[in-house]
């Protein structure tokens, strides 16, 4: 092939990638950022309302001040310049222009901070609440549990559910790419939702643009703040404090229903809990552990850890490790207690997703030690702490 006709099929290769990736762009996202986006998201509070309103009155107030101040000096230097033959004039201080460029930039921020602060003050006022949602944030997921109001014990995690082949390229990506989650935050339209937030391990920030929510999620430290939504609907936002290496993949998606539909989703959101709960007592086989410890795994360990358990960076392999390979209680220890970047997972994921991860683990890979965790093994250990 001569060099033309290779310049010709490089170009139709970028051409063609431009164009699949045009194709995906051309779609607004459900819930999420628009195509050829200027604005702010469209408001679904009325607090997200104030702050649009609040950003284009300060945005015109500023671009007049800037007009009328550079008009006024650009005219100066060309109408006053000396090759025009023009006279400095000789004078001290006016009172009379002291007190007008005193008052008048005073009346402009008066005028800008009231109308702020009523929207701030407004934004901190999470009293009244119809439901409290604790959110915490871990590297790198989200953990929700409805503490107070319809819904009241319902608990949950939520983790990115794009598929890794779409992330390593390896896979056609979906409009929601990284803004997809297995289990969505679910809210009534019209009542007043108050999020508590919190992180296990570093800083977090829930975020959701749409509702003109943005909240620190601070290990050690509980922070609060509240939407009510005007319109059912999806709304997606993301963690927006840089928390690590995987901080991209957190998103936030709330879906916002029903009344009606509200209350059959509580519903059914306990029965799933309540089905989903550990009988101690039962004495699972190896093949049973595996199976479930590998979904546990996917979903709560391959971030850090690989899917291959092979590790990266500060994240040790489980691929032949001496912690996995070595005496069990050693491992309960970890995963109970968190160690330097591993988080304590007790109290975040069940007493039985924990003694099936762990099975997975030591029987995965190249590690093969025939040993069954169960139920039971990990509530002595935790007894006995």
């Amino acid at each position: 092939m001569n060099l033309f006709g290779k310049v010709t099929r490089a170009s139709l290769y970028l051409v063609a990638a431009f164009g699949t990736a045009f194709a995906y762009a051309v779609e607004d996202m459900q819930g999420g950022p628009a195509v050829m986006q200027m604005n702010f998201t469209a408001p679904a509070t009325k607090i997200m309302q104030e702050i649009h309103w609040l950003h284009w009155m300060m945005l015109i107030i500023c671009a007049v001040i800037f007009v009328g101040v550079f008009g006024v000096m650009f005219y100066s230097i060309l109408k006053h310049r000396k090759s025009l033959g023009a006279k400095s004039a000789s004078f001290h201080e006016s009172t009379t222009v002291e007190i007008i460029w005193t008052v008048i930039p005073l009346l402009i921020v008066i005028g800008m901070a009231l109308p702020a602060t009523k929207t701030v003050v407004a934004m901190k006022d999470t009293t009244n609440s119809d439901i409290t949602i604790k959110t915490t944030g871990y590297q790198w997921k989200w953990g929700y549990d409805y503490i107070k109001g319809e819904g009241e014990g319902i608990s949950f995690l939520s983790t990115l559910s794009t598929p890794r082949e779409a992330i390593n390229n390896l896979a056609p990506k979906s409009n929601t790419y990284l803004m997809e989650v297995d289990n969505e935050m679910v809210v009534p339209v019209g009542k007043k939702i108050r999020i508590i937030t919190t992180a296990n391990d570093v800083i977090h920030s829930w975020t959701i643009p749409a509702f003109g929510v943005k909240q620190d999620a601070i290990p050690g430290f509980v922070r609060d703040a509240w939407f009510r939504a005007d319109k059912i609907g999806i709304y997606r936002g993301q963690c927006s404090e840089l928390c690590g290496a995987e901080h991209a993949f957190m998103p936030i998606v709330v879906n916002v229903v029903s009344q009606d539909d509200y209350t059959k989703w509580v519903e059914q959101k306990k029965k799933e809990m309540g089905a989903a709960s550990d009988d101690p007592s039962k004495v699972y086989t190896l093949e049973e552990q595996k199976e479930r410890g590998a979904k546990v795994y996917a979903a709560n360990c391959a971030a850090c850890h690989q899917p291959n358990g092979k590790g990266a960076g500060a994240f040790p392999a489980l691929d032949g490790s001496k912690v996995v390979n070595g005496p069990k209680e050693g491992q309960y220890n970890i995963l109970l207690n968190g160690k330097n970047a591993m988080p304590k997972w007790a109290g975040v994921i069940s007493d039985g997703d924990i003694a099936a991860v762990i099975t997975y683990t030591r029987n995965a890979w190249g590690n093969k030690t025939g040993e069954v965790i169960q139920t039971q093994d990990i509530i002595t250990t935790r007894a006995g702490k």
